[in-house]
């Protein structure tokens, strides 16, 4: 399903309410494993400061089994003052106690990352290159490795819109499996005359990947399309042709492997943008057969 920007705007307005409410489900069943596993934590009588509440909540991932307790901790105090890092604050301010607001807020976020809930759903948001991305449970969360995949598809499409007769033609990059639109917004960003589609099989991902590209102000040079590409393939081909690249973080594991995946992925993450079938290669397969008939010959 296409959206139009006026489509999209409107979209994403009714969609919040929605995404609220399964938000805040959500926080409910954390808070509620958390009471049923009789986890407590004791906070100083006299109130804490920041760089007291980052080793205390360090401490106690780590004696849960959380993943990369010391980096959790401190992304969770730095989001509670609005900063990306605590090195970027005033050091005045790591050493003042906690408003008691601040201290119900720190509470409610930690004791979400101890549910196991990935660090980047608790924050909901995460910096992707140079674009901040809002992120929402259960769309696939970018990883580093990604951005090494945006630079190589960057130093191909700048070649196509620099030099030689590409430079006068329209190109346009698709995006099979968006999730929260950061390849898509990425190479629009980084090149002003493209234009990108995004395609994604989760209704959860194209929302996301619209909040995104409003947010980020490039919502004009983007399609995002409610597409499957293993069911939907003869709605792909009549849609789209003549593509100037194609570009895709498809799953890939096996999913014989999927039980062995962290709590953070397997409970929290859509298993649909990770499970890759039987040899982790079915919606790869898949790409590279329909590949030929979408791309310009340069492609």
């Amino acid at each position: 399903r296409s959206n139009s920007t006026t489509e999209l705007s409107n979209q994403c307005t009714h969609k919040q309410s929605d995404h609220a409410f399964i938000y805040l489900l959500s926080n409910l069943l954390v808070d509620v494993h958390l009471h049923l596993s009789g986890f407590k934590i004791s906070l100083p009588a006299g109130g804490i400061t920041a760089l007291e509440a980052v080793n205390l909540w360090k401490r106690h991932f780590a004696e849960r089994g959380v993943t990369e307790p010391d980096h959790s901790s401190h992304y969770i105090i730095a989001y509670l003052f609005g900063a990306k890092t605590l090195e970027s604050l005033d050091q005045r301010r790591l050493t003042e106690f906690l408003s008691p607001e601040k201290t119900e807020q720190m509470w409610k976020l930690c004791s979400r990352r101890l549910s196991r809930m990935p660090v980047q759903y608790v924050i909901e948001e995460w910096d992707f290159r140079d674009l901040t991305l809002k992120m929402r449970p259960p769309v696939f969360i970018p990883r580093p490795e990604t951005e090494e995949l945006v630079e190589l598809v960057l130093t191909d499409l700048e070649m196509k819109l620099g030099t030689g007769a590409g430079a006068d033609t329209q190109h346009t990059c698709l995006e099979v499996g968006c999730g929260s639109g950061a390849i898509s917004l990425s190479l629009l960003k980084s090149l002003p005359q493209l234009k990108a589609i995004a395609l994604d099989q989760s209704q959860d991902a194209v929302d996301l990947t619209g909040e995104n590209a409003l947010r980020l102000g490039l919502q004009d040079r983007l399609q995002i399309h409610h597409i499957d590409v293993m069911k939907d393939a003869e709605t792909l081909l009549k849609l789209f042709s003549d593509v100037s690249a194609l570009v895709s973080n498809p799953p890939y594991l096996f999913s014989e492997d999927m039980t062995t995946l962290e709590p953070e992925i397997f409970q929290f993450e859509d298993h649909a943008a990770l499970d890759g079938g039987k040899d982790g290669l079915k919606v790869i397969k898949q790409i590279l057969t329909l590949a030929p008939q979408i791309l310009l010959n340069h492609g």
